[in-house]
């Protein structure tokens, strides 16, 4: 006897369809998966065993043959037990061969058939929607999740047993049987998903109502370049001695970013998921990720890695913030897996079985001290640097040429003086400065919206030709700093886009001397951060 139904896997970030086929036959009683399982999924059978048992049903005492298609590809967790069970129990003549037929099951199993939730849902309901498929069984706990997915019609079953009280009628199982659960599962959710445009609406929430620009005394031109950053989507490195306010500056750059668009956040919701760290399933992950991981992370961390990898901080702030603070502490070997995904805006990690890729769109924030100590270059009056050259040379060479050159925003953050700290304040808060990024980003959307990208950032080639035309007088400024500052060709490019972003905060249509001269400012440390010579 032979039996399939349909449920899928996960595949980097990326859902995959994955046929269930049951086979029985006579022989010893046992139970075989084959196609490439990992051990979750062959720990499954005692898991399937148990619940069909314990849901009354009859478990066949006979040679079962479970083959997850296509074969070559690996697969793991435990989203296929429900899939496994349902398909044994529709083979053994227990449920109706077309109860189940073009429809997505996905769902682990306890011993007692009680069915538990699993990551990854959004990218394979995704998927099962791509190729068509009408329906999808999801676990109760995953439903609110699996209904931002529109085109589909989602159900959620709580236990196996809700089949057998259906009588093997899939729509009766996962509609009915709430007295005998005493919680029913969720009704049809066809309709209410992102794509539909039912549940955009979520209230924005900043990540901490205390996080505030205006509580930052002074360091006005920081400020400024930050918001140039998030209008943008530029990267920053931040410079200074300890205790000018760099970590305190980088992580209230949330408060400053709007909102994400939907395809936005729905692709982040999907990375979140994967990674089983997506928390509450009401709604989507509406603001831009900030992630900030230690200096002791591997480069497997940052970017994705494993037997089977998994998103690394790069994937887990696409679309948003990815602050590394005290640059040159991290490894030079993790530093340098960055250079890839800051130009190509995704990683490609690849295994002997497949490659997977990961999308890492992101803003790279960064700060950094003069020198192992952090006081190169005080005043007489204040504390001075202990470092000797070489000592500081070698603390500035973790930091590499090209990776350098592909932060945008070099900001210096001196130290603030007495009357600044306790005179009046000269306050620009966050919503102000957000105020004025949104205006940037929808001057930015308008402009680029058949060239299928979002920010000044993105852009390159063709496009950056296109959209930054510079007049006589600012060609002549930035021809005559290109051989002063001796910049890489990807300096200029990047000096192009500053300016056209600092252009877009002042609602400006056209690139002014003023725009470039300021984006100039921001590169002046290339020389001076060579990791080979001194400030001065």
């Amino acid at each position: 006897m032979y039996g399939k139904v349909v449920s899928a896997c996960l595949h980097g970030v990326d859902g995959k369809l994955v046929e269930v086929e049951v086979d029985l036959s006579n022989g010893l009683p046992q139970m075989m998966i084959v196609g490439l399982p990992d051990v979750a999924i062959k720990e499954s059978m005692e898991r399937v065993r148990a619940a069909i048992k314990n849901c009354g049903f009859t478990f066949p005492l006979q040679r079962i043959t479970v083959n997850l298609a296509p074969a070559d590809l690996r697969k793991e967790g435990s989203a296929f037990d429900l899939a496994i069970a349902l398909g044994i129990l529709m083979t053994s003549g227990q449920l109706p061969d077309e109860a189940l037929s073009d429809t997505l099951i996905i769902g682990e199993l306890a011993l007692d058939g009680s069915v538990r939730s699993v990551p990854g849902v959004l990218s394979m309901i995704a998927t099962a929607r791509e190729h068509g498929i009408a329906r999808v069984i999801v676990p109760a706990e995953n439903a609110e999740e699996a209904a931002w997915i529109g085109g589909c019609d989602i159900r959620c079953v709580q236990h196996l047993s809700q089949f057998r009280r259906s009588g093997g009628n899939a729509d009766a199982a996962v509609a009915g049987g709430a007295e005998e659960l005493n919680a029913g599962p969720m009704e049809s959710l066809a309709g209410n998903g992102l794509l539909s445009g039912s549940k955009t609406d979520v209230s924005r929430e900043t990540s901490k109502a205390e996080d505030d620009y205006a509580d930052v005394s002074g360091q006005l031109h920081v400020k400024r370049a930050l918001m140039i950053s998030a209008a943008g989507m530029h990267n920053f490195i931040l410079i200074g001695p300890p205790g000018t306010g760099k970590t305190m500056l980088a992580k209230r750059l949330p408060t400053i970013l709007p909102p994400m668009s939907d395809s936005e956040s729905l692709d982040v919701t999907k990375i979140y998921s994967a990674s089983g760290k997506f928390a509450d399933r009401r709604q989507l992950i509406r603001e831009r990720p900030f992630r900030m991981p230690h200096h002791t992370i591997s480069a497997g961390g940052l970017v994705g890695g494993g037997g089977i990898p998994k998103p690394g901080e790069v994937s887990l702030a696409h679309r948003g913030v990815l602050f590394l603070d005290e640059l040159p502490e991290f490894s030079r070997v993790a530093l340098e897996v960055l250079r890839q995904p800051m130009e190509d805006r995704f990683v490609t990690i690849g295994r002997a079985r497949a490659v997977y890729r990961f999308p890492a769109h992101f803003l790279l924030a960064t700060s950094m001290n003069p020198c192992p100590c952090g006081y190169w270059g005080a005043a007489s009056d204040q504390q001075g640097c202990v470092c000797s050259p070489l000592k500081i040379s070698h603390y500035r060479a973790k930091i590499s040429g090209p990776l350098l050159d592909r932060i945008d925003l070099h900001v210096e953050v001196p130290r603030i003086e007495y009357k600044d700290l306790r005179g009046p304040r000269q306050p620009l808060s966050s919503a102000e400065m957000r105020t004025a990024v949104e205006r940037a980003h929808d001057i930015q959307k308008r402009r680029y919206a058949e060239a299928g990208i979002l920010f000044n950032s993105e852009l390159n080639g063709k496009k950056l030709r296109e959209h930054v035309k510079l007049d006589p007088p600012s060609a002549q400024l930035l021809e005559r700093s290109f051989a002063a500052l001796g910049l890489s060709v990807r300096a200029h490019d990047r000096i192009l886009k500053i300016a056209r972003t600092i252009a877009d905060l002042e609602g400006q249509p056209e690139i002014r001397e003023d725009h470039v001269a300021e984006a100039l400012q921001y590169r002046v440390l290339d020389k001076k951060i060579n990791p080979h010579t001194l400030f001065g």
